[in-house]
């Protein structure tokens, strides 16, 4: 894992944690314990293959992407690991839907740029070239786009990784906890022991179940 890759875990990891996402607050869609089935069911769904909302192109495209932003690495989960693409998959079919033109035009423009630099769309360059086109992106000087400008669709794209990183596991991303685990979070227990409580080290048991199973009726 490259230095470049290091760094930039870093610095999304460091931002779910300010931002309050490894607790599944502030940058969520809004779930009611009613509607968490639903939600449930989307996340069946998608994860058997399907898309609720992107094709086949654009859901490869923002998987790429995604995994630029937060790469594996050898014990050290990525957005592919955590299925962030299924958690934006799934916020745009609900509560994003008003993003969906956005992200078409967004992933539209994006190839067109990459085929105008590097005569290839983006998914079919490779790690470092796809780096200096995302760099390209967040600096503002990637050519050839309108709405959304270059800069507002990669901090999209960067929000909603961090939120599918990190988020409750019923939003469709943060898969088997790896999020949390990455960052230490324990989500919800059933039970604290007496020793757990006394304990003034980090709390460091698996998490088991999401936040959100505590509210459901």
């Amino acid at each position: 894992m490259s230095t470049h890759d290091t760094t930039r875990r870093a610095f999304l990891v460091r931002a779910s944690v300010v931002a309050g996402s490894v607790a599944g607050a502030g940058l969520l869609p809004d779930a009611s314990a009613q509607n968490l089935d639903q939600h449930q069911d989307a996340q069946t769904h998608a994860t058997g293959g399907g898309h609720t909302f992107f094709n086949a192109q654009d859901a490869a495209t923002v998987a790429a992407f995604t995994e630029r932003l937060m790469p594996g690495a050898p014990g050290k989960p990525g957005a592919r690991d955590a299925a962030v693409l299924n958690y934006i998959d799934l916020a745009l079919s609900g509560a994003y839907a008003e993003l969906q033109d956005f992200y078409r035009r967004g992933l539209a423009q994006l190839d067109a740029y990459c085929r105008t630099t590097d005569k290839e769309t983006f998914v079919r360059l490779d790690a470092a070239r796809q780096d200096a086109i995302i760099t390209a992106l967040e600096q503002g000087k990637a050519i050839g786009f309108t709405w959304p400008t270059a800069q507002a669709f990669f901090e999209t794209v960067r929000t909603h990784t961090i939120e599918g990183m990190f988020a409750d596991p019923v939003y469709g991303g943060n898969k088997d906890f790896n999020g949390w685990k990455l960052v230490g979070f324990p989500g919800g227990q059933a039970v604290y022991t007496p020793a757990d409580l006394q304990n003034k080290q980090a709390f460091a048991r698996a998490p088991i179940i999401g936040l959100s199973g505590f509210f459901k009726t």
